[in-house]
């Protein structure tokens, strides 16, 4: 089994320094798709199979690569993580560079590419339509992924609209899971856009969840919708 290194930081941080052998990938163009409309999809809409199946062989990864995505926290590696794995592609994970302690590279990395065949799964995305349908289901369980003043609607730096999803409950993607997280029903991660989502998917997954949903969109994608619900503040007991 060959190893993959791929850093998904900014182009800037790339070239100042990486892991010796790491292939850059661009969050914006290679990780997501540019939609007309942000209520369709949110503000980093999921790339379809054939984009990945060029963006992935291109950066070298084969049938027997393991891929190691790095970041710097931000969740992106992921969200490259969480792709891999909708396409079929088990055999990654995801580090933080700054807990890597070694020999930095400046040196460009231009992989040979490779046939990536992607084989999606079916069972681990959700859509606006489904979570409408079902708020108040109590075999559905939604974790927002922001920050917990988004969560409350105090603030929104991003989207037009504060608050959140009716029913959310609160998991920032850079801390740990809530208690009885990894025991809940039906667990559906939700962020902004669908991309720290992915940590807190992962997270669940790691605890040994198979059932784990992303809601590509999001809130960028759910508060843009007319006549969508939101809800503000401390949830009514």
């Amino acid at each position: 089994m060959s190893i993959v290194l791929v850093d998904v930081r900014p182009r800037e941080a790339y070239e100042a320094g990486h892991v010796p052998g790491a292939v850059h990938l661009d969050t914006e163009t290679d990780l997501s798709t540019i939609g007309p409309d942000a209520a369709v999809g949110g503000r980093h809409p999921l790339p379809d199979d054939a984009k990945l199946e060029r963006v992935f062989g291109g950066a070298g990864i084969g049938p027997d690569s393991f891929v190691l995505v790095l970041d710097d926290g931000s969740g992106w590696a992921a969200r490259c993580w969480w792709l891999l794995r909708h396409v079929g592609h088990d055999a990654a994970g995801s580090l933080d560079i700054r807990t890597y302690v070694g020999p930095l590279s400046t040196e460009p990395v231009e992989p040979e590419a490779v046939e990536f065949h992607a084989r999606p799964r079916s069972d681990d995305t959700i859509e606006a339509e489904e979570i409408l349908a079902r708020l108040g289901d109590g075999s559905l369980t939604l974790f927002d992924a922001r920050s917990r003043i988004r969560w409350l609607g105090e603030e929104e730096p991003l989207d037009p609209v504060a608050g959140r999803i009716p029913g959310a409950h609160s998991a920032p993607f850079d801390e740990p899971l809530p208690p009885d997280a990894a025991a809940a029903p039906g667990p559906v991660a939700y962020c902004g856009s669908g991309v720290s989502a992915a940590v807190t998917a992962q997270k669940l997954i790691v605890a040994g969840r198979d059932d784990v949903r992303l809601y590509p969109g999001s809130f960028s994608e759910w508060c843009r919708r007319p006549g969508y619900p939101i809800e503000k503040g401390l949830p009514t007991p």
